[in-house]
């Protein structure tokens, strides 16, 4: 609370403050809004209107502070004056009325452009009046008793209608002027209505409605941006939930292609060329580390090209004599062995530099093959052949595919072997064979019999196989039998043979590819060192893939077996053990 030095008179803020001394003391004239009363200070205005214009604290209650109007002589203090006006503490601009304890400066800053023009009009009819006034009588200042003063009849403040008495103009003022007043006299009826949603009275129910209505368009807005707000907020997460997908997507697909690239390059489908053009990058590799002169460079060149012209094998890769040389062996030797059955002769092919890492299936069947041309039994269909080189073999497995054997497995291929290092297996043997009317089969062992992942029915089955020719045989059996082509997960090898230890294990001799000539050849010596049967003896122990297969030769084709097969390989079925 602010109190005046002047008067006295307390005010609740600083703005009041300016206006009370504005108003009451810094103005030459205070005039009563009632009866005209002038040129009396505001102490002796206050008393004049305390005692002429009471009626039953009517006017306390509902003119609890008059605001006057002055007029100076400056003319920057114009626009002060009509701004601050006559003011009757009440709610002008509107029926609404807030809460009674509001001050009349709410109703200054609340005032419409309506009524501070009616004001402002009003104002100028007073200046006016009191103009002439000073006129006529020539009265610069009014001093004395209150009771001393002139009347004048009083004009209303609102609408100007000048009335003969005070007590007709108070009736004026309450009657057709207490909607503007700031709380509605209770004897005018009127009811009053409060906003639901901030507490405002109003005494308009139209008033009443507008302004809930400006609050609801306020809320509807306010909620229609959080809206947009979540909308948005939620198209982003989608939008980031969307991305992660797709880049989880994206990933998995990249995965995928390099996992089919990698399975590519493995079996040899990556288009990055075939025997040939490995056998030369890796003879310049040679080369260039200095293990091979240039001269044997293109020595070997010229006979490589020379074998893919004619088709043949150039033997360069071939032992002989190991099937003699093991039967000396185990005659002479091997007295853990009880006995022994060995395969009809058989050529040992290891990897090249132009099929490393690629080439053990045909190697394999170069074997089966050298086996099979020189047993008589097979002299028919086999007739002038010689042992084809890689390329040859590819070519041979491409015509029997236009043959119509298997239809399915040249599809996977692409229905092209040359000029690629696709691996082959058991079932393109198998058909390669067929088409050259050798009578074959398929065993699938496709899983584990034995303790420890071992495969005890494979080893009894191939047992039976070399032993099918007779009982009571010697130490040391030479079967008719051509070896026997055993495929597994990422390599193929040639079984020649098996031997029966005297604890009854099995155990059997296999060539592989993988195994180079010179350690072969340690075979062919006269003295034979158990050592280097290590690569060929495998047992039970040191066979544990997960699946194997077989391609036994039971001997020749008639042409129309061999078109009964090439119709049911279209159809492909092996037998499965066990």
């Amino acid at each position: 609370m602010l109190s005046c030095d002047i008067c006295g008179e307390t005010v609740t803020s600083e703005p009041d403050m300016k206006a009370h001394l504005l108003i009451v003391h810094m103005e030459n004239e205070i005039i009563c809004p009632f009866c005209k009363l002038s040129g009396v200070n505001y102490d002796k205005m206050c008393f004049h209107i305390e005692t002429a214009h009471f009626e039953q604290n009517t006017l306390e209650r509902n003119f609890e502070r008059i605001n006057t109007v002055q007029y100076g002589a400056s003319d920057n203090k114009k626009d002060n004056t009509l701004q601050c006006g006559t003011e009757v503490n009440s709610s002008i601009h509107s029926g609404c009325t807030s809460n009674p304890k509001n001050s009349a400066q709410s109703l200054i800053k609340d005032s419409t452009l309506k009524h501070e023009a009616f004001y402002s009009e009003n104002l100028t009819e007073s200046r006016k009046f009191l103009t002439s006034k000073e006129k006529q009588s020539g009265l610069t200042e009014i001093k004395g008793s209150i009771y001393e003063t002139t009347y004048s009849p009083p004009e209303c403040p609102f609408c100007g209608k000048i009335e003969e008495h005070s007590e007709d103009m108070e009736t004026h003022v309450k009657t057709k002027h207490a909607n503007l007043l700031d709380i509605p006299l209770e004897d005018c009826g009127q009811p009053l209505y409060d906003c639901p949603m901030c507490g405002l009275i109003c005494t308009n129910y139209h008033i009443l409605q507008e302004h809930v209505d400006l609050h609801l368009e306020e809320n509807s807005f306010q909620q229609a941006g959080m809206d947009r707000v979540q909308c948005s907020g939620d198209l982003q997460l989608a939008q980031q939930l969307q991305q992660e997908e797709d880049r989880k997507r994206s990933e998995e697909s990249r995965q995928e292609i390099e996992e089919f690239q990698k399975l590519q390059r493995q079996y040899g489908l990556d288009n990055s060329g075939g025997y040939k053009q490995q056998q030369l990058q890796n003879m310049e590799i040679e080369v260039n580390r200095g293990r091979m002169p240039p001269s044997e460079f293109h020595i070997r060149k010229a006979d490589m090209m020379e074998s893919l012209a004619i088709g043949i094998d150039d033997g360069k890769t071939k032992t002989s004599g190991i099937i003699e040389a093991l039967h000396r062996y185990y005659q002479n030797a091997a007295t853990d062995v009880r006995q022994v059955w060995l395969s009809s002769v058989v050529d040992h092919f290891h990897s090249s530099l132009g099929d490393k890492g690629w080439g053990c299936g045909y190697r394999n069947f170069q074997m089966l093959l050298s086996s099979l041309l020189q047993n008589d039994a097979y002299n028919d269909c086999l007739k002038g052949m010689s042992i084809p080189c890689i390329p040859k073999i590819q070519s041979m497995i491409e015509d029997a595919w236009k043959e119509g054997f298997d239809p399915q497995g040249a599809s996977q291929l692409n229905n092209r072997l040359q000029g690629t290092k696709a691996w082959i297996g058991a079932c393109e043997i198998y058909i390669l064979l067929t088409s050259l009317r050798v009578k074959c089969h398929i065993v699938d062992f496709h899983k584990s019999t034995g303790p420890l992942g071992t495969h005890p029915c494979l080893f009894e089955w191939i047992l039976n196989y070399y032993s099918s020719e007779g009982e009571g045989s010697p130490k040391v059996v030479c079967t008719s039998k051509p070896p026997i082509y055993l495929q597994h997960q990422g390599h193929s090898r040639t079984v020649i043979g098996i031997e029966e230890k005297k604890n009854r294990t099995l155990c059997l001799l296999i060539f592989d590819p993988g195994c180079p000539s010179r350690e072969m050849q340690k075979l062919l010596k006269q003295d034979i060192e158990a050592s280097s049967l290590k690569q060929l003896r495998k047992s039970m122990g040191n066979l544990k893939h997960k699946q194997y297969q077989i391609v036994a030769v039971e001997g020749a084709l008639s042409p129309e077996e061999k078109v009964a097969r090439r119709q049911a390989s279209q159809v492909f079925t092996a037998e499965k053990i066990p």
